[in-house]
């Protein structure tokens, strides 16, 4: 309970349930499979909070009208593409190699529902990776499996100590949670 009410994580990840229990948060986990699309015509930084949004119709519809309701969605942005989750060793080792050397972003769209009312927002962050050799991307492929992850990594991870060196905006953000700004809406509530 949070505030007496019931407060719901509509997420899988292990990082964002982590995020939350740092923060103190009491939450159950609920969670309906919900198609990840977007209108191909969408902005970019519109998509994660749309995707959040469609989640969070989907399991506000099975809760009390009165719970908090959380759900978000991450995206890695590289040229103006969204990369996804690698669909197999091969995706992942070409995704973390085009991010090599480079900058990209990492959006997370968060809404926040209760009694029919949301809260959505997005917070970006820029990451910066090191140029990775072949065989650092191919021990961190087979050794961490980040076949779940946007961008085909976790920056709490090996690659993050080892291949990021320098982020511009929230860490938490590039984990999947924006947790401050999370805690923040649910104090104005």
């Amino acid at each position: 309970m949070y505030k007496g009410k019931r407060v719901i994580l509509a997420s899988q990840s292990p990082r964002r349930k982590q995020l939350l229990e740092q923060a103190g948060i009491p939450f159950e986990v609920k969670v309906v499979d919900t198609a990840e699309t977007f209108p191909a015509d969408m902005p970019i930084p519109e998509v994660p909070v749309h995707i959040a949004r469609l989640k969070s119709a989907a399991v506000a519809a099975l809760c009390a009208q009165d719970d908090i309701v959380i759900t978000a969605d991450t995206v890695v942005v590289l040229d103006e593409t969204i990369i996804g989750k690698p669909k197999d060793r091969e995706d992942a080792i070409r995704i973390l190699s085009a991010l090599s050397g480079r900058a990209h972003r990492v959006i997370t769209g968060v809404v926040i529902r209760q009694n029919g009312e949301e809260k959505a927002f997005s917070k970006e962050t820029e990451v910066h990776f090191r140029p990775l050799t072949t065989e650092q991307i191919t021990y961190y492929v087979d050794g961490y499996k980040p076949y779940d992850k946007a961008g085909a990594y976790a920056i709490q991870e090996w690659i993050g100590a080892v291949g990021i060196d320098r982020i511009n905006g929230c860490f938490y953000n590039v984990m999947g949670l924006p947790v401050s700004n999370v805690v923040e809406a649910l104090q104005q509530l």
